[in-house]
């Protein structure tokens, strides 16, 4: 029993002996994560979340006031341009044109007439012009036998009187046959009246049918047959009749934070999902870009608020699908990963690594404090092997395109080198010079809050 109590005693004497050294050699020693800069393609993406649109799309109005007759669609039926989908009561509509028809074909038949009279008129001036060269011939002859004293002066006078009379009545017919022509112009000028008063009430009866404009889908229907409907600003109660979407050309409208946004140009491509169709991937380009901030709050331009208040901002960016399916419905929300850049064959390092710190002087020695008037710099802590000892030494560096996790590094750092990138706390206290030692425990596993709202 004395043999083993001193055993046991020895072993602990063994145990604190060690446990004391190794204390010791690890004392003024921080515990790292390291990685490797290493050479790799790096792709930047910005995100947006947003809902799926048609291209093309449009509120189909009431043009007229009345009770809705006929609904020859429902919601989420094709159409084709040309096609009627709705009609509203039109009795008083119809009334109108088919009276002013009546009255076009009396005023056409009142044409008719007054084209016969001018005729009538006409004839009546050649008759006119025919007896007066008649009456010419015969003053003629008359004024040579008088003048030659064979015919009295009775006579004479008679015949210049007739001469006379056959001049005043063609005056007389040819003013007849003005005033005809004058009255057939004005019976066509009210015909012309009363044939843009017909156009002018086929209009108001066309209104009375609504017309599919292009192609497309139902995508909205808020009213029913017997319902009475209203001409009014677009989109109010009573006004409007149906939404069609064009669903040959769909896009996906995001928002992009305003930190993002200066990297997104039209052209670039994009991998567009969407919630309901979980597992498909849809190609995009983007086609636009907006240039007016819209407050996350609210969604309104921040050119039409008055709010002086500081908040987050969006932008609009859309994106037209490649490849569209018909599975896909205004209003779906949406997800878009849009690449901003590309780079093949960059030093690349995880973005959790970089820190911001103030650089030494040249030449200090190492534990002297910063100059508090220098602005602090992006850098990474290098590890290096001095003397078999690790030191993480502060490094600044210039840095390009942002990919998922990796940033490419352009200078500071190449290929190979081993830094610092974790944990958080950790980077955040570090100093340059520090004594650290790689921490190869496993990382725990993240909690489901946490993971849930990553």
């Amino acid at each position: 029993m004395k043999k083993i109590l001193i055993a046991v005693v020895v072993i602990l004497t063994v145990a604190a002996i060690v446990v004391f050294t190794v204390v010791r050699a690890q004392s003024g020693y921080t515990k790292v994560i390291t990685a490797k800069a290493v050479r790799k393609d790096l792709v930047s993406m910005v995100s947006g979340t947003g809902q799926i649109k048609p291209k093309t799309y449009v509120n189909l109005g009431a043009t007229a006031f009345g009770r809705i007759t006929h609904l020859y669609v429902k919601e989420g039926d094709k159409v084709h341009r040309g096609e009627e989908v709705a009609s509203i009561e039109s009795v008083q509509q119809g009334a109108n044109v088919e009276g002013q028809r009546a009255q076009i074909a009396a005023a056409q038949t009142d044409i008719a007439a007054d084209v016969a009279a001018e005729k009538t008129q006409e004839a009546n001036v050649e008759h006119a012009k025919v007896d007066l060269e008649q009456k010419r011939l015969d003053f003629d002859r008359a004024k040579g036998l008088y003048e030659a004293q064979v015919m009295s002066k009775q006579d004479y006078d008679a015949k210049k009187a007739g001469y006379d009379l056959a001049v005043a009545a063609l005056s007389q017919a040819s003013a007849a046959l003005a005033q005809a022509k004058a009255q057939t112009q004005s019976a066509r000028g009210h015909l012309s009246t009363q044939e843009a008063t017909l156009r002018a009430n086929l209009d108001l009866l066309g209104r009375t049918v609504a017309i599919a404009p292009f192609d497309g889908i139902v995508t909205n229907l808020p009213v029913r047959e017997g319902e009475t409907v209203v001409e009014g600003i677009q989109n109010a109660q009573g006004s409007t009749l149906m939404t069609l979407a064009d669903m040959s050309v769909i896009t996906a409208e995001v928002k992009v934070d305003e930190t993002d946004i200066v990297s997104v140009r039209l052209g670039q491509t994009a991998d567009v999902t969407v919630d309901a169709l979980p597992g498909k991937v849809f190609k995009g380009h983007v086609t636009e870009v907006g240039d007016q901030a819209l407050l996350r709050s609210t969604g309104v331009a921040t050119s039409q608020t008055t709010s002086g208040q500081e908040e987050a901002k969006d932008f609009k960016v859309v994106i037209t699908l490649d490849s569209p399916s018909d599975d896909l419905r205004p209003g779906l929300s949406t997800t878009a990963k849009i690449e901003t850049a590309q780079k093949s064959d960059v030093v690349a390092i995880p973005i959790q690594s970089l820190a911001m710190r103030v650089p030494d002087p040249p030449g200090a020695k190492p534990g002297t404090p910063p100059d508090p008037s220098q602005k602090p710099v992006q850098g990474v802590f290098v590890v290096s092997n001095e003397k078999g000892k690790l030191r993480a030494r502060f490094v600044p560096v210039t840095t390009g395109i942002t990919g998922t996790t990796d940033i490419e590094v352009m200078s500071g750092v190449k290929s190979g080198d081993e830094i610092v990138t974790g944990t958080f706390h950790v980077l955040r206290d570090l100093k340059d010079n520090a004594l650290v030692k790689r921490d190869t425990a496993p990382l725990a596993p993240a909690k489901d809050s946490e993971s849930s709202g990553s």
